[in-house]
């Protein structure tokens, strides 16, 4: 996971420890703290070359290397005679350096030094190209201009005051799904030039990093995309069916290409461009034009904007800046281990069977939010066939061979996935049903008698489906060999989201099964 910069009064306090006559006379009994240090500085330079190269997997292992910087940083505070100075340098080496890469890196930093600038991301070319750009990114970064903007701007205040009060547990599970998936969606943002706490900001306030999120309106992913709009940018469902939207780094790449497209437009303006991908890109084009480019936060803007845009913009800033500075807020992210890895499926299994296996293994909530936002493609129940290689974390690999290949928790876990609910199914009317058939169903007969046709053949009605838990149209569809068109179609079920709730029951109309 990425790990929080040492505190400028940690660092003030290490620096004075170097000062010390003690320390010149007692280094070479520091010599293996000194080497741990090397080898971990050379870790993170390796794992950048290869993150360079397109590895997606090494900014985790970066994070680690980081993490072990800061604690050897630790150790030497309170070691006698360890050259602190040494340990700070290596440090703000490996964040600072140009060559190395952006400060997003790491995120959270406790304060920032008032006399010194510095970028936490790569500049992309459209960006670069404008003043503005500068400025409405730096909102993003150690600057002080989002410092001054916060001071005055009730909106942001009032923002992160609802992320710290009651949707601090929100902003939290959506920074631990995002940290699980901040290897598949961070280097997108970052081959753009766009600082990762932008990303971080629209996903906490769009889906709060929960993959298979379906808006009423059809938007649909972690960064919830409309249909057209994903279709535009290479979101769309392939040949097996499965709604690119749902995938988190696809996601992230159309995400920030859309928001590259709309700094172009709107003379990279960084609120405006929110605005935009909340409330539409042409209402953002046409009130920038009309209101001659005026400040976002100007009464004359705020007041043409719908209700839900002038909430979402400051939510969106404010989710950013508390992504990079949590603890000037008293926001603690949980430590987590994000170590990417994958796990090859021994016998025929369920995220839902998976979940259950598993067990917690050290976490609050367990799997389950994790298997699936990594592995958008299955469903919760959907079985998942022997031999198929799904990402998971590190952690999860090992608990998976210990607990649910065989023994006592893979045949719990089987037992539960294989049990149903008992139910007394209700009669629901056909759509099309007349209203003779229906009153004959229910013991009623009509007055042409108890023929449901004129030929005196009973009509075959199509058999019903109880939804249950977890299930999906998708699935439903597979399980009974059916067109999820035409079911969605008879069912009155609306495309592209399918949306469906437990308990509700379902025509099988047109299946095999």
């Amino acid at each position: 996971m990425t790990r929080t910069p040492l505190p400028s009064l940690m660092l003030l306090a290490l620096f004075l420890l170097a000062a010390s006559p003690a320390s010149a006379a007692r280094v070479d009994k520091n010599a293996p703290l000194y080497q741990e240090m090397d080898a971990a500085s050379q870790r993170y330079r390796e794992e950048r070359i290869k993150l360079k190269a397109g590895d997606d997997t090494a900014m985790a292992r970066m994070s680690k290397s980081l993490e072990d910087l800061e604690d050897i940083a630790q150790r030497c505070l309170h070691q006698k005679g360890c050259d602190s100075t040494r340990v700070i340098t290596q440090y703000e080496t490996l964040l600072k350096s140009a060559d190395l890469g952006p400060q997003s890196d790491t995120v959270g930093e406790d304060d920032w030094d008032d006399n010194q600038a510095e970028p936490d991301h790569v500049i992309s070319p459209i960006v670069a190209a404008s003043p503005e750009a500068a400025r409405s990114i730096s909102l993003l970064n150690d600057g002080h201009d989002f410092d001054k903007m916060v001071e005055v701007n009730e909106p942001v205040q009032a923002a992160i005051r609802e992320w710290l009060t009651s949707q601090r547990a929100f902003l939290i599970d959506a920074w631990e799904n995002y940290q699980y998936m901040r290897y598949l969606m961070a280097p997108e943002y970052q081959r753009s030039g766009l600082p990762e706490a932008l990303l971080f900001g629209i996903m906490a306030k769009e889906s709060g990093g929960k993959v298979h999120s379906v808006s009423r309106s059809g938007a649909s992913g972690p960064l919830q995309f409309m249909p057209a709009t994903g279709s535009r940018l290479g979101l769309y469902r392939d040949v097996s069916g499965f709604d690119s939207r749902f995938d988190p780094q696809q996601a992230a790449r159309a995400n920030a290409a859309y928001i590259n497209e709309r700094f172009a437009e709107l003379n990279r303006n960084l609120e405006y461009t929110v605005a935009a991908y909340n409330g539409g890109e042409g209402r953002a084009a046409r009130l920038y034009a009309s209101s001659g480019g005026a400040s976002f936060w100007s009464p004359q803007v705020m007041a043409q904007l719908p209700p839900e845009t002038r909430d979402y913009v400051p939510a969106v800033i404010a989710a950013a800046w508390l992504f990079l500075h949590p603890r000037k807020y008293g926001l603690e992210f949980p430590r987590l281990d994000t170590t990417p890895g994958q796990l090859s499926i021994a016998r025929t299994t369920s995220i839902n069977e998976l979940t259950i296996c598993l067990g917690n293994g050290g976490t609050r909530d367990g799997w389950f939010r994790v298997l699936r936002n990594l592995n958008p493609r299955f469903e919760a129940s959907t079985p998942i066939a022997p031999g198929t290689v799904l990402r998971a974390p590190k952690r999860v690999a090992t608990l998976y061979t210990r607990n649910c290949v065989q023994g006592k928790h893979a045949e719990l876990a089987q037992q539960l996935v294989a049990a149903q609910k008992a139910y007394v199914p209700a009669y629901v009317a056909p759509v099309d049903a007349a209203p003779a058939q229906v009153a004959d169903a229910r013991g009623e007969r009509g007055k042409h008698g108890g023929s449901d046709r004129s030929d005196g053949k009973k009509k075959k009605r199509p058999a019903m489906y109880r939804v249950r838990p977890g299930d999906s149209l998708e699935a439903i569809a597979q399980k009974h060999d059916c067109d999820v068109d035409t079911l969605a179609k008879k069912n009155r079920i609306k495309s592209p989201g399918y949306r469906i709730q437990p308990g509700q029951h379902l025509r099988l109309e047109g299946c095999e099964g």
